[in-house]
């Protein structure tokens, strides 16, 4: 997990994606599509511009044939949590802090944690294998997938196909909790790939409404 400032924590693990990417003879266009990410996001991450999300990362790591603890340290499963015990990380020290809540064992399937965006806080659009449920645990956050925009409140909820395009952005200026519960292996624990071997949406991505990035 990287701890130093925030500048030198994105240009460390840009740097790591970028040699790994390098090793393999990829292209940047490569690993976006097959991460079900845009391109443009990919170049600003290796250049140290941004950081991406847990899931983004986890990702990026899959198509890279590189194990997730290559670029992040995560708490070790657990069957039962306390409230008051759990490590909070993070990807990026000023984006969201996640806290593991998922156990370990042969044949699971599920994986979660709960997240904590900051305000203003807009995860990267993405898509992939499997699908996933968000459960608000305080605050708000606006969910779009494939064009479509709903607001989810405190104890509002949200189950997808994570096949389809999609992100979150907290739009308030107060911190946002989140369940997060899914199928995409966030940890590195399942032997499966999170990916298919064909670009997921024909290897387009839609930003956002409002998402200029490119």
């Amino acid at each position: 997990m990287v701890k130093n400032p925030v500048a030198s924590a994105h240009l460390e693990l840009g740097s790591a994606l970028r040699n790994r990417r390098k090793q393999l003879k990829m292209s940047m266009q490569t690993v976006a599509d097959k991460a079900g990410l845009s391109v443009g996001f990919i170049s600003q991450v290796e250049r140290g511009l941004t950081s991406p999300s847990l899931s983004s990362l986890v990702g990026i790591a899959e198509v890279l044939k590189a194990p997730i603890s290559d670029f992040l340290d995560q708490p070790e499963a657990v069957g039962t949590t306390r409230g008051n015990h759990r490590e909070t990380y993070f990807v990026d020290p000023a984006g969201p802090n996640y806290e593991r809540i998922s156990s370990k064992f042969p044949g699971m399937q599920l994986y979660s944690v709960i997240v904590h965006e900051p305000p203003g806080f807009r995860a990267e659009p993405i898509s992939h294998r499997g699908e996933e449920m968000f459960f608000i645990l305080a605050g708000e956050v606006t969910v779009e997938i494939e064009g479509t925009v709903e607001i989810l409140l405190t104890g509002d909820s949200i189950h997808f196909d994570s096949t389809r395009v999609h992100s979150t952005w907290n739009h308030t200026t107060e911190p946002t909790s989140i369940l997060w519960i899914g199928t995409m292996d966030i940890f590195g624990d399942a032997p499966s790939p999170i990916h298919n071997g064909t670009p997921i949406n024909g290897g387009h991505t839609h930003l956002p409404t409002g998402d200029t990035r490119e």
